[in-house]
Protein backbone atom coordinates (compact mmCIF):
# COMPACT_ATOMS: atom_id res chain seq x y z
CA UNK A 1 0.00 0.00 0.00
CA UNK A 2 2.81 2.38 0.97
CA UNK A 3 4.74 1.52 -2.20
CA UNK A 4 1.61 2.20 -4.26
CA UNK A 5 1.18 5.60 -2.60
CA UNK A 6 4.83 6.52 -3.23
CA UNK A 7 4.62 5.42 -6.87
CA UNK A 8 1.37 7.35 -7.30
CA UNK A 9 2.96 10.51 -5.87
CA UNK A 10 6.00 10.15 -8.10
CA UNK A 11 3.89 9.67 -11.22
CA UNK A 12 1.68 12.66 -10.43
CA UNK A 13 4.78 14.81 -9.84
CA UNK A 14 6.40 13.83 -13.15
CA UNK A 15 4.04 15.87 -15.33
CA UNK A 16 4.04 18.76 -12.89
CA UNK A 17 7.86 18.79 -12.76
CA UNK A 18 7.97 18.78 -16.55
CA UNK A 19 5.72 21.85 -16.75
CA UNK A 20 7.82 23.56 -14.06
CA UNK A 21 11.01 22.82 -16.02
CA UNK A 22 9.48 24.26 -19.20
CA UNK A 23 8.39 27.31 -17.25
CA UNK A 24 11.95 27.83 -15.97
CA UNK A 25 13.18 27.72 -19.57
CA UNK A 26 10.70 30.43 -20.60
CA UNK A 27 11.40 32.95 -17.80
CA UNK A 28 14.16 35.55 -17.35
CA UNK A 29 14.30 37.17 -13.92
CA UNK A 30 15.67 40.34 -12.35
CA UNK A 31 17.25 39.88 -8.91
CA UNK A 32 18.51 42.81 -6.83
CA UNK A 33 20.38 42.36 -3.54
CA UNK A 34 20.66 45.26 -1.09
CA UNK A 35 23.89 46.08 0.72
CA UNK A 36 22.26 45.31 4.09
CA UNK A 37 18.90 45.16 5.80
CA UNK A 38 19.13 48.69 7.18
CA UNK A 39 16.22 50.96 6.29
CA UNK A 40 18.53 53.17 4.20
CA UNK A 41 19.96 50.26 2.21
CA UNK A 42 16.54 48.70 1.61
CA UNK A 43 15.21 52.08 0.45
CA UNK A 44 18.22 52.45 -1.86
CA UNK A 45 17.57 48.96 -3.29
CA UNK A 46 14.04 50.04 -4.22
CA UNK A 47 15.32 53.25 -5.80
CA UNK A 48 17.82 51.23 -7.84
CA UNK A 49 14.96 48.92 -8.82
CA UNK A 50 12.81 51.85 -9.96
CA UNK A 51 15.69 53.39 -11.90
CA UNK A 52 16.56 50.11 -13.60
CA UNK A 53 12.95 49.31 -14.48
CA UNK A 54 12.54 52.78 -15.99
CA UNK A 55 15.84 52.48 -17.83
CA UNK A 56 15.32 48.94 -19.15
CA UNK A 57 11.63 49.22 -20.06
CA UNK A 58 12.52 50.28 -23.58
CA UNK A 59 15.37 47.83 -24.20
CA UNK A 60 13.30 44.79 -23.13
CA UNK A 61 10.04 45.98 -24.70
CA UNK A 62 10.42 44.06 -27.97
CA UNK A 63 11.85 40.83 -26.53
CA UNK A 64 9.82 37.84 -27.66
CA UNK A 65 11.69 35.06 -25.85
CA UNK A 66 13.79 34.38 -22.78
CA UNK A 67 16.81 33.92 -25.03
CA UNK A 68 16.30 37.33 -26.60
CA UNK A 69 15.86 38.97 -23.17
CA UNK A 70 19.06 37.30 -21.93
CA UNK A 71 21.00 38.45 -25.01
CA UNK A 72 19.62 41.97 -24.63
CA UNK A 73 20.65 42.09 -20.96
CA UNK A 74 24.16 40.85 -21.76
CA UNK A 75 24.52 43.42 -24.51
CA UNK A 76 23.54 46.25 -22.13
CA UNK A 77 25.34 45.16 -18.93
CA UNK A 78 27.72 48.15 -18.90
CA UNK A 79 24.89 50.62 -19.43
CA UNK A 80 22.71 48.96 -16.76
CA UNK A 81 25.64 49.08 -14.32
CA UNK A 82 26.21 52.77 -15.10
CA UNK A 83 22.53 53.46 -14.41
CA UNK A 84 22.78 51.62 -11.07
CA UNK A 85 25.87 53.63 -10.11
CA UNK A 86 24.08 56.85 -11.06
CA UNK A 87 21.11 56.07 -8.79
CA UNK A 88 23.39 55.01 -5.93
CA UNK A 89 25.46 58.23 -6.18
CA UNK A 90 22.37 60.45 -6.53
CA UNK A 91 21.16 59.04 -3.23
CA UNK A 92 24.39 59.86 -1.40
CA UNK A 93 26.00 56.41 -1.28
CA UNK A 94 29.32 55.21 -2.69
CA UNK A 95 28.61 51.48 -2.77
CA UNK A 96 30.08 49.34 -5.50
CA UNK A 97 27.64 47.52 -7.74
CA UNK A 98 27.92 44.26 -9.65
CA UNK A 99 25.67 43.60 -12.63
CA UNK A 100 25.76 40.28 -14.45
CA UNK A 101 23.65 37.53 -15.94
CA UNK A 102 23.66 34.15 -14.26
CA UNK A 103 21.69 30.96 -13.85
CA UNK A 104 20.75 30.79 -10.20
CA UNK A 105 18.54 28.83 -7.84
CA UNK A 106 15.35 30.49 -6.62
CA UNK A 107 12.90 29.23 -4.02
CA UNK A 108 9.20 29.19 -4.82
CA UNK A 109 8.17 32.84 -5.09
CA UNK A 110 4.80 34.52 -4.99
CA UNK A 111 4.24 37.58 -7.15
CA UNK A 112 0.81 39.15 -6.63
CA UNK A 113 -1.47 36.66 -8.42
CA UNK A 114 1.34 34.45 -9.72
CA UNK A 115 3.64 31.87 -8.19
CA UNK A 116 6.89 30.66 -9.73
CA UNK A 117 8.13 27.21 -8.74
CA UNK A 118 11.55 26.71 -7.22
CA UNK A 119 14.47 25.95 -9.47
CA UNK A 120 17.30 27.38 -11.54
CA UNK A 121 16.41 30.38 -13.67
CA UNK A 122 18.40 32.72 -15.87
CA UNK A 123 18.57 36.11 -14.18
CA UNK A 124 19.97 39.60 -14.45
CA UNK A 125 21.53 40.05 -11.03
CA UNK A 126 22.38 43.36 -9.40
CA UNK A 127 24.38 43.26 -6.16
CA UNK A 128 24.64 46.56 -4.29
CA UNK A 129 27.68 46.89 -2.01
CA UNK A 130 28.24 43.73 0.02
CA UNK A 131 24.91 42.24 -1.07
CA UNK A 132 24.08 41.09 2.46
CA UNK A 133 20.55 42.51 2.53
CA UNK A 134 17.17 41.20 1.49
CA UNK A 135 16.50 40.87 -2.19
CA UNK A 136 13.86 42.05 -4.61
CA UNK A 137 12.93 40.16 -7.77
CA UNK A 138 10.58 40.16 -10.71
CA UNK A 139 10.29 38.64 -14.16
CA UNK A 140 11.86 40.61 -17.00
CA UNK A 141 10.51 38.11 -19.50
CA UNK A 142 7.63 37.70 -19.68
CA UNK A 143 7.36 41.14 -18.23
CA UNK A 144 5.90 41.08 -14.74
CA UNK A 145 7.92 43.93 -13.29
CA UNK A 146 6.09 47.02 -12.09
CA UNK A 147 5.26 49.27 -13.97
CA UNK A 148 5.43 47.02 -17.01
CA UNK A 149 3.27 44.40 -15.29
CA UNK A 150 0.38 46.82 -15.53
CA UNK A 151 0.71 46.90 -19.31
CA UNK A 152 1.76 43.35 -20.20
CA UNK A 153 0.27 39.98 -19.44
CA UNK A 154 2.31 36.77 -19.25
CA UNK A 155 -0.42 34.89 -21.11
CA UNK A 156 1.08 35.97 -24.42
CA UNK A 157 4.46 34.37 -23.59
CA UNK A 158 3.58 31.23 -21.64
CA UNK A 159 1.60 28.20 -22.75
CA UNK A 160 -1.64 27.09 -21.10
CA UNK A 161 -0.06 24.53 -18.74
CA UNK A 162 2.57 27.07 -17.58
CA UNK A 163 -0.12 29.70 -16.96
CA UNK A 164 -2.11 27.12 -15.00
CA UNK A 165 0.88 26.42 -12.73
CA UNK A 166 1.71 30.06 -11.97
CA UNK A 167 -1.85 31.33 -11.63
CA UNK A 168 -3.36 28.50 -9.55
CA UNK A 169 -0.65 28.27 -6.92
CA UNK A 170 -3.05 27.34 -4.12
CA UNK A 171 -3.86 24.09 -5.91
CA UNK A 172 -0.17 23.26 -6.31
CA UNK A 173 1.18 24.36 -2.93
CA UNK A 174 2.25 20.86 -1.81
CA UNK A 175 3.75 20.12 -5.23
CA UNK A 176 5.62 23.45 -5.18
CA UNK A 177 7.05 22.54 -1.79
CA UNK A 178 8.12 19.09 -3.01
CA UNK A 179 9.70 20.59 -6.12
CA UNK A 180 11.46 23.19 -3.96
CA UNK A 181 12.88 20.50 -1.66
CA UNK A 182 14.02 18.45 -4.65
CA UNK A 183 15.60 21.51 -6.34
CA UNK A 184 17.40 22.52 -3.14
CA UNK A 185 18.84 19.01 -2.78
CA UNK A 186 19.99 19.05 -6.42
CA UNK A 187 21.51 22.53 -5.99
CA UNK A 188 23.34 21.41 -2.84
CA UNK A 189 24.95 18.45 -4.61
CA UNK A 190 25.76 20.40 -7.78
CA UNK A 191 27.78 23.03 -5.90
Amino acid sequence: MVCGLVISCILSMTGFCSVCENLRKDVFRLHILANSDSVQDQTLKLKVRDGILDYTAEIFRNCTSREQALETAEKHLDRIKAECRKVIRENGFDYSVEVYTTKMNFNTRVYENFTLPAGKYDALRIVIGSGNGHNWWCMIYPSLCIPSAQQNKPESSLDESEMDVISHSGQYEVKFRLVEIFENICAFFSE
